[in-house]
């Protein structure tokens, strides 16, 4: 029997935009392609701190969701943007959403059995993004959006990242104390064919990648498809050789 598919629709109507800068490191200019207003220039809020290597091309389509709430500030949210005719998601709070969804729903059998699902659970001085328990015992999960492909490798990170080395070496702790923990890689465009980490950009993290595997840290992989309508969670992709 196949399993349900996981999705995420966006709040609507999404609008399309021409990309026209990134100011400092929340806010995206772009210009309305679509709508009465085409041509005004549209706002939107970026939650995606990293580098979106390849991706912040003048012209470009953006794709931008309206603000839940009417009053903030920036009224639209980056969402994704285009690449060589696809639409590569870049909202990093996606991830968390989706392994939410596919657990609520049954989508990925690395969650079966699991009864409890707790976001952004505390464990030492720090937080996880997901803690899942329940006949199988403890389940941690750490969430990486990842936009970056070379050579049809999905890659992540897309500029070094402190943080997610700091979060590698949390895990292989979990690991080493006999908890079960994972990576959940949402990989939100559809060129990669496997998925391996940037060490061309960040050495220690890849370093830190397949160390964390030999510790028993599971790598989870999945390619997103992204349209003006939502995500959807796809297949699982295979883990490169170090």
């Amino acid at each position: 029997m196949p399993r349900p598919v996981a999705r995420i629709p966006f709040h609507a109507p999404c609008r399309h935009a021409a990309f026209v800068r990134r100011i400092k490191r929340f806010t995206v200019e772009a210009e309305a392609l679509d709508g009465p207003d085409r041509g005004a220039t549209l706002m939107a809020h970026t939650n995606n701190t990293g580098s979106m290597l390849g991706l912040l091309r003048q012209g470009g389509t953006a794709l931008l969701s309206p603000a839940a709430n009417p009053n903030r500030k920036l009224k639209y949210t980056l969402e994704g943007l285009s690449l060589a005719g696809a639409m590569v998601g870049v909202n990093t709070l996606t991830p968390n959403r989706m392994l939410y969804a596919a657990w609520q729903c049954g989508a990925m059998p690395e969650m079966d059995g699991y009864e409890h699902f707790q976001k952004e659970a505390k464990v030492g001085h720090s937080r996880l993004d997901a803690h899942l328990t329940g006949g199988r015992g403890d389940l941690w999960v750490e969430c990486k959006n990842v936009t970056l492909v070379e050579d049809d490798v999905a890659r992540f990170p897309d500029a070094v990242t402190e943080r997610g080395q700091k979060h590698l070496r949390e895990l292989m702790e979990l690991a080493a104390e006999g908890a079960r923990v994972a990576l959940f890689f949402l990989i939100q465009r559809p060129d990669g064919r496997c998925f391996g980490p940037a060490d061309f950009i960040d050495p220690v993290y890849a370093e830190l990648f397949y160390e964390a595997l030999d510790a028993g840290v599971e790598a989870w992989p999945y390619v997103a498809d992204v349209d003006e309508n939502g995500i959807t969670l796809g297949r699982r992709l295979q883990v490169v050789a170090p």
